[in-house]
Protein backbone atom coordinates (compact mmCIF):
# COMPACT_ATOMS: atom_id res chain seq x y z
CA UNK A 1 0.00 0.00 0.00
CA UNK A 2 2.75 2.52 0.60
CA UNK A 3 3.48 2.65 -3.69
CA UNK A 4 -0.33 3.26 -4.01
CA UNK A 5 0.15 6.14 -1.23
CA UNK A 6 3.18 7.72 -2.94
CA UNK A 7 2.16 8.00 -6.28
CA UNK A 8 -1.70 9.49 -4.79
CA UNK A 9 1.09 11.98 -3.26
CA UNK A 10 2.60 12.50 -6.39
CA UNK A 11 -0.48 12.71 -8.76
CA UNK A 12 -1.96 15.36 -5.78
CA UNK A 13 1.60 17.15 -6.98
CA UNK A 14 1.23 17.10 -10.65
CA UNK A 15 -2.28 18.24 -10.35
CA UNK A 16 -1.03 20.98 -8.23
CA UNK A 17 2.09 21.83 -10.44
CA UNK A 18 -0.40 22.79 -13.48
CA UNK A 19 -2.26 24.76 -11.81
CA UNK A 20 0.55 27.11 -10.34
CA UNK A 21 2.15 26.73 -14.04
CA UNK A 22 -0.82 28.09 -15.49
CA UNK A 23 -0.89 31.14 -13.13
CA UNK A 24 2.46 31.72 -13.43
CA UNK A 25 2.68 30.96 -17.49
CA UNK A 26 6.11 28.72 -16.45
CA UNK A 27 6.91 25.76 -17.57
CA UNK A 28 5.49 22.49 -15.02
CA UNK A 29 8.31 20.72 -15.01
CA UNK A 30 9.60 23.02 -12.84
CA UNK A 31 7.57 22.87 -9.95
CA UNK A 32 7.50 19.06 -10.57
CA UNK A 33 10.71 19.12 -9.39
CA UNK A 34 9.95 21.38 -6.43
CA UNK A 35 7.24 19.07 -5.57
CA UNK A 36 9.43 16.41 -5.15
CA UNK A 37 12.18 18.06 -3.56
CA UNK A 38 9.35 19.64 -0.85
CA UNK A 39 7.80 16.50 0.16
CA UNK A 40 11.24 14.06 0.76
CA UNK A 41 12.60 17.33 2.72
CA UNK A 42 9.65 17.33 4.97
CA UNK A 43 9.89 13.60 5.23
CA UNK A 44 6.48 12.39 3.20
CA UNK A 45 8.18 10.74 0.10
CA UNK A 46 10.90 8.93 1.04
CA UNK A 47 14.96 9.46 -0.16
CA UNK A 48 14.76 6.09 -1.87
CA UNK A 49 12.34 5.03 -4.49
CA UNK A 50 10.43 2.10 -4.40
CA UNK A 51 10.85 -0.31 -7.30
CA UNK A 52 7.45 0.65 -8.41
CA UNK A 53 7.71 4.30 -8.50
CA UNK A 54 11.39 3.46 -10.38
CA UNK A 55 9.77 1.74 -13.21
CA UNK A 56 6.33 4.21 -13.63
CA UNK A 57 9.12 7.13 -13.79
CA UNK A 58 11.21 5.25 -16.31
CA UNK A 59 8.05 4.41 -18.33
CA UNK A 60 7.13 8.03 -17.56
CA UNK A 61 10.51 9.13 -19.68
CA UNK A 62 10.19 6.91 -22.60
CA UNK A 63 6.46 8.17 -23.12
CA UNK A 64 7.45 12.03 -22.65
CA UNK A 65 10.63 11.59 -25.17
CA UNK A 66 8.15 9.59 -27.64
CA UNK A 67 5.51 12.29 -27.63
CA UNK A 68 7.67 14.92 -28.00
CA UNK A 69 8.71 13.32 -31.16
CA UNK A 70 5.46 12.27 -32.52
CA UNK A 71 4.14 15.75 -32.64
CA UNK A 72 7.09 16.94 -34.90
CA UNK A 73 5.99 17.43 -38.86
CA UNK A 74 9.18 15.69 -40.04
CA UNK A 75 8.07 17.76 -43.67
CA UNK A 76 8.23 20.77 -41.88
CA UNK A 77 11.11 20.10 -39.71
CA UNK A 78 13.10 19.00 -42.85
CA UNK A 79 11.84 22.20 -45.15
CA UNK A 80 13.41 24.59 -42.11
CA UNK A 81 16.46 23.28 -41.22
CA UNK A 82 18.32 25.21 -44.42
CA UNK A 83 17.47 28.10 -42.79
CA UNK A 84 17.76 27.40 -39.18
CA UNK A 85 21.29 25.01 -38.82
CA UNK A 86 23.08 27.40 -38.17
CA UNK A 87 21.18 28.50 -34.76
CA UNK A 88 20.90 25.12 -33.51
CA UNK A 89 24.56 24.68 -33.95
CA UNK A 90 26.16 27.37 -32.80
CA UNK A 91 23.32 27.60 -30.49
CA UNK A 92 24.16 24.38 -28.80
CA UNK A 93 27.97 24.16 -29.40
CA UNK A 94 27.82 27.46 -27.15
CA UNK A 95 26.52 26.18 -24.10
CA UNK A 96 27.93 23.26 -23.86
CA UNK A 97 31.45 24.83 -24.69
CA UNK A 98 30.40 27.24 -21.47
CA UNK A 99 29.12 24.12 -18.92
CA UNK A 100 32.31 22.16 -19.76
CA UNK A 101 34.84 24.96 -18.99
CA UNK A 102 33.14 26.26 -16.06
CA UNK A 103 32.76 22.85 -14.65
CA UNK A 104 36.11 21.86 -15.63
CA UNK A 105 37.53 25.11 -13.69
CA UNK A 106 35.52 24.55 -10.27
CA UNK A 107 35.91 20.51 -10.91
CA UNK A 108 38.62 19.76 -12.93
CA UNK A 109 36.60 16.39 -13.74
CA UNK A 110 36.51 15.48 -17.37
CA UNK A 111 33.55 13.13 -17.05
CA UNK A 112 31.81 14.74 -15.15
CA UNK A 113 32.06 18.38 -17.38
CA UNK A 114 31.12 16.18 -20.20
CA UNK A 115 27.41 15.02 -18.73
CA UNK A 116 27.29 19.32 -17.67
CA UNK A 117 27.45 20.16 -20.88
CA UNK A 118 25.45 17.75 -22.01
CA UNK A 119 22.40 18.89 -19.47
CA UNK A 120 22.78 22.46 -20.33
CA UNK A 121 22.98 21.45 -24.58
CA UNK A 122 19.48 20.96 -25.43
CA UNK A 123 16.78 23.87 -25.64
CA UNK A 124 13.07 23.20 -23.84
CA UNK A 125 10.91 24.32 -26.78
CA UNK A 126 7.80 23.37 -25.26
CA UNK A 127 8.40 26.60 -22.63
CA UNK A 128 9.25 28.93 -25.23
CA UNK A 129 6.02 28.04 -27.30
CA UNK A 130 3.90 28.64 -24.22
CA UNK A 131 5.53 31.81 -23.36
CA UNK A 132 5.31 32.90 -27.45
CA UNK A 133 1.94 31.91 -27.54
CA UNK A 134 0.84 34.02 -24.57
CA UNK A 135 2.49 36.96 -26.17
CA UNK A 136 0.41 35.99 -29.16
CA UNK A 137 3.95 36.09 -31.22
CA UNK A 138 3.79 31.85 -31.50
CA UNK A 139 2.67 32.35 -35.65
CA UNK A 140 5.86 34.63 -36.33
CA UNK A 141 8.57 33.38 -38.23
CA UNK A 142 11.14 34.07 -35.48
CA UNK A 143 9.04 31.27 -33.44
CA UNK A 144 9.14 28.87 -36.73
CA UNK A 145 12.79 29.25 -36.20
CA UNK A 146 12.70 28.72 -32.78
CA UNK A 147 11.11 25.32 -33.22
CA UNK A 148 12.72 24.18 -36.06
CA UNK A 149 16.30 25.10 -34.63
CA UNK A 150 15.37 23.39 -31.36
CA UNK A 151 14.13 20.10 -32.83
CA UNK A 152 17.55 20.44 -34.60
CA UNK A 153 19.16 20.79 -31.70
CA UNK A 154 17.26 17.89 -29.45
CA UNK A 155 18.39 15.73 -32.11
CA UNK A 156 22.03 16.83 -32.11
CA UNK A 157 21.80 16.65 -27.81
CA UNK A 158 20.51 13.11 -28.67
CA UNK A 159 22.72 12.27 -30.63
CA UNK A 160 25.44 13.45 -28.51
CA UNK A 161 24.11 11.53 -25.33
CA UNK A 162 24.43 8.93 -27.43
CA UNK A 163 27.53 8.74 -28.11
CA UNK A 164 29.56 10.43 -25.02
CA UNK A 165 27.37 8.75 -22.33
CA UNK A 166 28.59 5.84 -23.01
CA UNK A 167 32.72 7.34 -22.43
CA UNK A 168 31.74 9.70 -19.51
CA UNK A 169 29.80 6.19 -17.66
CA UNK A 170 32.77 3.95 -18.62
CA UNK A 171 30.91 1.68 -20.23
CA UNK A 172 33.40 2.73 -23.25
CA UNK A 173 36.87 3.44 -23.09
CA UNK A 174 38.35 6.93 -23.26
CA UNK A 175 40.36 5.65 -25.93
CA UNK A 176 40.65 5.96 -29.88
CA UNK A 177 39.42 2.81 -29.77
CA UNK A 178 36.62 3.03 -27.29
CA UNK A 179 35.44 6.37 -29.32
CA UNK A 180 35.66 4.37 -32.09
CA UNK A 181 33.41 1.62 -30.75
CA UNK A 182 30.64 3.95 -29.56
CA UNK A 183 30.53 6.10 -33.15
CA UNK A 184 30.14 2.91 -34.58
CA UNK A 185 27.25 1.85 -32.55
CA UNK A 186 25.55 5.37 -33.26
CA UNK A 187 26.31 5.23 -36.82
CA UNK A 188 24.52 1.40 -37.08
CA UNK A 189 21.48 2.33 -34.41
CA UNK A 190 20.73 5.64 -36.47
CA UNK A 191 21.14 3.10 -39.70
CA UNK A 192 18.58 1.29 -38.39
CA UNK A 193 16.19 4.33 -37.76
CA UNK A 194 16.91 5.18 -41.20
CA UNK A 195 16.16 1.69 -42.99
CA UNK A 196 12.86 1.41 -40.46
CA UNK A 197 12.02 4.99 -41.97
CA UNK A 198 12.98 4.41 -45.96
CA UNK A 199 12.01 0.31 -46.03
CA UNK A 200 9.65 -0.93 -43.26
CA UNK A 201 7.33 1.76 -42.24
CA UNK A 202 6.12 3.02 -45.24
CA UNK A 203 3.16 1.29 -46.97
CA UNK A 204 4.16 3.69 -50.51
CA UNK A 205 7.13 5.08 -51.45
CA UNK A 206 9.36 6.64 -54.63
CA UNK A 207 11.63 4.83 -54.23
CA UNK A 208 12.34 2.16 -57.23
CA UNK A 209 12.90 -0.30 -55.21
CA UNK A 210 8.88 -0.31 -54.47
CA UNK A 211 8.15 -0.98 -58.26
CA UNK A 212 10.80 -3.68 -58.53
CA UNK A 213 9.03 -5.53 -55.39
CA UNK A 214 5.53 -4.47 -55.26
CA UNK A 215 5.01 -6.95 -52.88
CA UNK A 216 6.52 -4.49 -50.41
CA UNK A 217 3.42 -2.06 -50.61
CA UNK A 218 1.52 -4.87 -48.52
CA UNK A 219 3.37 -4.14 -45.60
CA UNK A 220 4.24 -1.00 -43.62
CA UNK A 221 3.07 0.30 -40.52
CA UNK A 222 0.11 1.67 -41.56
CA UNK A 223 -1.55 -1.79 -41.84
CA UNK A 224 -0.44 -2.01 -38.07
CA UNK A 225 -1.67 0.88 -37.05
CA UNK A 226 -5.01 0.20 -39.23
CA UNK A 227 -5.76 -3.55 -37.46
CA UNK A 228 -8.79 -3.63 -36.33
CA UNK A 229 -10.26 -0.26 -37.95
CA UNK A 230 -7.66 1.46 -36.31
CA UNK A 231 -9.11 0.63 -32.49
CA UNK A 232 -5.76 -0.38 -31.23
CA UNK A 233 -3.76 2.38 -33.06
CA UNK A 234 -2.64 4.00 -29.45
CA UNK A 235 -1.15 0.55 -28.70
CA UNK A 236 0.46 -0.29 -32.20
CA UNK A 237 2.69 3.18 -31.79
CA UNK A 238 3.59 2.98 -28.14
CA UNK A 239 4.38 -0.63 -28.85
CA UNK A 240 7.04 0.43 -31.85
CA UNK A 241 8.27 2.64 -29.30
CA UNK A 242 8.82 0.61 -26.95
CA UNK A 243 10.27 -1.52 -29.02
CA UNK A 244 12.99 0.98 -30.99
CA UNK A 245 13.46 2.01 -27.33
CA UNK A 246 14.74 -1.76 -26.21
CA UNK A 247 16.64 -1.69 -29.34
CA UNK A 248 18.66 1.53 -28.55
CA UNK A 249 19.03 0.35 -25.02
CA UNK A 250 20.93 -3.07 -27.04
CA UNK A 251 22.98 -0.62 -28.30
CA UNK A 252 23.69 0.87 -25.38
CA UNK A 253 22.34 4.12 -25.49
CA UNK A 254 19.52 5.50 -23.41
CA UNK A 255 15.93 4.44 -24.42
CA UNK A 256 14.76 7.92 -24.20
CA UNK A 257 16.98 8.82 -27.36
CA UNK A 258 15.28 5.18 -29.31
CA UNK A 259 11.74 6.72 -28.00
CA UNK A 260 12.29 9.70 -29.30
CA UNK A 261 13.39 8.39 -32.95
CA UNK A 262 10.37 6.37 -32.50
CA UNK A 263 7.90 9.09 -32.71
CA UNK A 264 9.88 11.26 -35.01
CA UNK A 265 9.70 8.50 -37.49
CA UNK A 266 6.28 7.55 -37.60
CA UNK A 267 4.35 10.19 -40.02
CA UNK A 268 1.18 11.62 -40.13
CA UNK A 269 0.03 9.97 -42.96
CA UNK A 270 0.25 6.40 -41.80
CA UNK A 271 -2.91 7.34 -39.64
CA UNK A 272 -4.81 8.07 -43.20
CA UNK A 273 -6.44 4.16 -42.80
CA UNK A 274 -9.88 5.09 -45.01
CA UNK A 275 -10.59 7.13 -47.15
CA UNK A 276 -13.62 8.84 -45.39
CA UNK A 277 -12.44 8.37 -41.81
CA UNK A 278 -15.30 8.85 -39.27
CA UNK A 279 -12.53 9.02 -36.79
CA UNK A 280 -9.14 11.13 -37.27
CA UNK A 281 -6.85 8.36 -36.13
CA UNK A 282 -3.85 10.44 -35.20
CA UNK A 283 -5.35 13.09 -33.63
CA UNK A 284 -7.13 10.50 -30.94
CA UNK A 285 -3.59 8.76 -30.58
CA UNK A 286 -1.72 12.12 -29.96
CA UNK A 287 -4.53 12.80 -27.80
CA UNK A 288 -4.26 9.94 -26.18
CA UNK A 289 0.13 9.84 -26.24
CA UNK A 290 -0.56 13.17 -24.65
CA UNK A 291 -2.65 12.75 -22.03
CA UNK A 292 -0.21 9.78 -20.77
CA UNK A 293 3.66 11.47 -21.41
CA UNK A 294 2.16 14.68 -19.86
CA UNK A 295 -0.31 14.35 -17.23
CA UNK A 296 -0.25 11.41 -15.23
CA UNK A 297 3.12 8.77 -15.95
CA UNK A 298 5.22 11.00 -17.85
CA UNK A 299 5.29 13.59 -14.58
CA UNK A 300 6.18 11.08 -12.27
CA UNK A 301 9.63 11.19 -13.64
CA UNK A 302 10.76 14.41 -13.07
CA UNK A 303 8.26 14.25 -9.43
CA UNK A 304 10.78 11.19 -8.40
CA UNK A 305 13.63 13.06 -9.77
CA UNK A 306 12.95 15.92 -7.82
CA UNK A 307 13.13 13.94 -4.55
CA UNK A 308 17.12 13.61 -5.31
CA UNK A 309 17.02 17.61 -4.23
CA UNK A 310 17.79 16.85 -0.16
CA UNK A 311 17.64 20.48 1.05
CA UNK A 312 20.89 21.28 1.87
CA UNK A 313 22.09 24.94 3.47
CA UNK A 314 25.51 24.38 3.36
CA UNK A 315 25.98 22.97 -0.07
CA UNK A 316 23.79 25.83 -1.76
CA UNK A 317 25.86 28.19 -0.16
CA UNK A 318 28.61 26.89 -0.95
CA UNK A 319 28.20 26.49 -4.97
CA UNK A 320 26.50 30.31 -5.06
CA UNK A 321 29.86 31.44 -6.84
CA UNK A 322 29.22 28.19 -9.51
CA UNK A 323 25.63 29.07 -10.14
CA UNK A 324 26.15 32.81 -10.82
CA UNK A 325 28.99 31.93 -12.63
CA UNK A 326 27.62 29.28 -15.12
CA UNK A 327 24.08 30.90 -15.11
CA UNK A 328 25.55 34.08 -16.60
CA UNK A 329 27.78 32.44 -18.88
CA UNK A 330 25.22 30.21 -20.33
CA UNK A 331 22.65 32.88 -20.77
CA UNK A 332 25.32 35.36 -22.70
CA UNK A 333 26.69 32.66 -24.67
CA UNK A 334 23.43 30.63 -26.20
CA UNK A 335 21.50 34.46 -26.44
CA UNK A 336 24.85 36.00 -28.85
CA UNK A 337 25.65 32.33 -30.51
CA UNK A 338 22.07 31.95 -31.49
CA UNK A 339 21.10 35.63 -32.65
CA UNK A 340 24.03 36.44 -34.20
CA UNK A 341 23.40 32.72 -36.49
CA UNK A 342 19.94 33.17 -37.03
CA UNK A 343 21.13 36.99 -38.36
CA UNK A 344 24.00 35.34 -40.54
CA UNK A 345 23.12 31.71 -41.78
CA UNK A 346 18.83 32.28 -41.51
CA UNK A 347 19.05 35.91 -43.14
CA UNK A 348 16.73 36.60 -40.15
CA UNK A 349 16.37 40.63 -39.01
CA UNK A 350 17.79 41.61 -35.50
CA UNK A 351 14.85 42.00 -33.40
CA UNK A 352 13.70 38.74 -35.12
CA UNK A 353 17.28 37.11 -33.97
CA UNK A 354 17.31 38.63 -30.85
CA UNK A 355 14.34 37.15 -30.00
CA UNK A 356 15.32 33.72 -31.39
CA UNK A 357 18.26 34.27 -28.84
CA UNK A 358 16.02 34.37 -25.42
CA UNK A 359 14.03 31.30 -27.20
CA UNK A 360 16.89 29.26 -26.79
CA UNK A 361 17.39 29.67 -22.89
CA UNK A 362 15.01 27.33 -22.00
CA UNK A 363 16.82 24.25 -20.34
CA UNK A 364 13.50 20.90 -19.85
CA UNK A 365 13.01 17.53 -20.65
CA UNK A 366 16.46 16.03 -22.35
CA UNK A 367 18.07 18.09 -19.64
CA UNK A 368 16.69 16.20 -16.45
CA UNK A 369 16.82 12.91 -18.46
CA UNK A 370 20.75 13.40 -18.62
CA UNK A 371 20.89 14.91 -15.07
CA UNK A 372 19.32 11.93 -13.94
CA UNK A 373 21.87 9.35 -16.10
CA UNK A 374 24.97 11.42 -14.45
CA UNK A 375 23.43 12.00 -11.26
CA UNK A 376 21.12 9.01 -10.10
CA UNK A 377 22.09 6.10 -12.32
CA UNK A 378 25.85 6.33 -12.61
CA UNK A 379 27.25 8.87 -9.81
CA UNK A 380 29.11 11.04 -11.94
CA UNK A 381 27.63 14.44 -11.14
CA UNK A 382 28.20 15.27 -8.02
CA UNK A 383 26.07 16.60 -5.68
CA UNK A 384 27.25 20.30 -5.86
CA UNK A 385 27.29 19.78 -9.53
CA UNK A 386 23.72 18.92 -9.37
CA UNK A 387 22.90 21.65 -7.20
CA UNK A 388 24.53 23.78 -9.57
CA UNK A 389 22.81 22.60 -13.00
CA UNK A 390 19.40 22.66 -11.14
CA UNK A 391 19.52 26.33 -10.22
CA UNK A 392 20.92 27.37 -13.35
CA UNK A 393 18.25 25.32 -15.39
CA UNK A 394 15.56 27.02 -12.81
CA UNK A 395 16.95 30.77 -13.44
CA UNK A 396 17.31 29.86 -17.84
CA UNK A 397 13.86 28.82 -17.50
CA UNK A 398 12.41 31.29 -15.38
CA UNK A 399 14.45 33.84 -18.00
CA UNK A 400 12.61 32.93 -21.00
CA UNK A 401 8.82 34.64 -20.74
CA UNK A 402 10.38 37.27 -18.95
CA UNK A 403 12.85 38.25 -21.59
CA UNK A 404 10.36 37.66 -24.48
CA UNK A 405 7.75 40.16 -22.79
CA UNK A 406 10.26 42.33 -22.38
CA UNK A 407 11.58 42.18 -26.14
CA UNK A 408 7.77 42.21 -27.41
CA UNK A 409 7.70 46.56 -27.83
CA UNK A 410 10.88 46.32 -29.60
CA UNK A 411 10.08 42.91 -31.68
CA UNK A 412 7.06 44.94 -32.75
CA UNK A 413 8.82 48.15 -32.89
CA UNK A 414 6.80 50.05 -30.61
CA UNK A 415 10.66 50.51 -28.68
CA UNK A 416 13.45 51.70 -30.46
CA UNK A 417 17.11 50.28 -29.78
CA UNK A 418 19.83 51.33 -31.69
CA UNK A 419 23.14 50.75 -30.74
CA UNK A 420 25.79 52.78 -32.26
CA UNK A 421 29.63 51.15 -33.35
CA UNK A 422 31.71 54.54 -33.69
CA UNK A 423 30.13 56.36 -36.93
CA UNK A 424 27.87 53.09 -37.92
CA UNK A 425 24.00 52.59 -36.22
CA UNK A 426 22.90 49.18 -35.93
CA UNK A 427 19.24 49.05 -35.39
CA UNK A 428 17.83 46.45 -33.27
CA UNK A 429 14.79 46.61 -32.64
CA UNK A 430 12.06 46.38 -35.45
CA UNK A 431 12.08 49.38 -37.99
Amino acid sequence: MHDMFFLAIIWSGVFLSYFMAEKTKLTPVLYFLAFGSLMVNIGVLPQESTEFIRGFSEIGIILIMFALGFEEDTNHFIQGIKRSWGIALFGALAPFAVAYYVTMYFWNDPKLSIMCGLAMTATAVSLTMVSLKGEKLQHTAAATGIMTSAILDDIASLAAVAILVPLATGEAELTALGILIVLGKAVAFFLVITILELFVFPHSSKMRLYNKIPVLRNFGIKHFIGFSKGEQATLAVLLVALVISLISYEFGFHPAVGAYMAGLIIKQEYFHLFEKPEIDHYKQTKKIVDNVAFSWIGPVFFVELGTKIIFDQSILISVIPEIITLTVGILLAQVTSAAIAAKTTGNYAWHESILIGFGMLGRAELAFVVIDIGYVQNSIITTEAFYTLMATAFVLNVTVPVSIKLWKPYFEGKKKLIVRLGKKRLVLSKD
